[in-house]
């Protein structure tokens, strides 16, 4: 009788299955690396995929705000995987002063979204791997596993193709891309619990340090460490088995409400 696979390996597998599926319909696709858990989660798959390579461009958002671990390991890592990495800015915003306390709305929208667009209209992607989950946020909790956004990267989440049976879009107008999202079915402890499966490197920005740690990360001035004694994967793994706790309670709350971060995506915000 076929062994009866177990979640994670399910969860894997199906991963799998939409890296290469969106890999065989989008040649010219990259892959956004946030350095975070997730991000880090899906470059472990794609690697999987693809025999321990990655056969498109990796793109990393830098606003210039980020902590020095994540550039660390981005560096570390980039190398020893042998990534195609493309570090991605909008020098123009910068240059004019556009920073955290112009306002968090304006600044991701113009250091993130904005320094995407330029990047899409550069190399003409046709595709884009984006390592978000349904449970992180109740805004993503409406995305498709394959996602289309317009011309002017406008995401109309009222109007999105049903995915029924593993069934997706994966064809686009001239005009507009696709976002990727292999990870969308996985939760917080999915990941955490592949990652020592798997024993995958991650930012030591997760791991308690005099009792307090990251539940997720970005840029430092928009990130606050959590009240936690997990420091080590299997601690964390025991943590969010009880935690109630938001996984983004440390964001910052001017763009985390429902409806800014709903107005950010739209407007093609990862």
């Amino acid at each position: 009788m076929t062994k009866t696979l177990d979640h994670l390996s399910r969860l894997e597998n199906q991963s799998i299955f939409i890296i290469r599926e969106a890999y065989s319909q989008f040649r010219n696709i990259a892959m956004l690396w946030s350095i975070g858990k997730d991000s880090t989660t899906l470059m472990w798959l794609v690697r999987k995929a693809f025999f321990g390579k990655v056969p498109f461009a990796v793109l990393h958002i830098d606003t210039g705000y980020k902590f020095k671990e994540i550039y660390d390991f981005r560096d570390t890592y980039a190398q020893q995987w042998g990534i195609n990495l493309m570090v991605v800015k909008n020098d123009e915003a910068i240059a004019q002063g556009v920073c955290p306390k112009t306002g968090k709305f304006e600044c991701c929208n113009q250091l993130k979204t904005e320094a995407l667009k330029q990047t899409m209209d550069k190399y003409k992607f046709k595709a884009l791997y984006l390592g978000i989950r349904r449970d992180e946020h109740g805004i993503r909790a409406k995305e498709r596993v394959f996602s289309t956004r317009d011309e002017d990267f406008e995401w109309d989440y009222k109007n999105q193709s049903p995915e029924l049976w593993d069934q997706y879009k994966t064809k686009a107008t001239h005009e507009e891309h696709i976002r990727v999202h292999p990870l969308l079915g996985w939760t917080e402890l999915d990941i955490w619990q592949y990652i020592l499966r798997e024993n995958i490197p991650i930012v030591s920005l997760y791991f308690a340090k005099q009792g307090r740690r990251y539940r997720s990360i970005g840029c430092e001035t928009c990130c606050s460490p959590v009240a936690s004694q997990a420091d080590t994967v299997e601690k964390i793994v025991e943590e969010l088995q009880t935690s109630t706790i938001s996984e983004r309670s440390g964001r910052a709350q001017d763009k985390e409400s429902a409806y800014i971060m709903q107005k950010l995506r739209s407007l093609g915000y990862m």
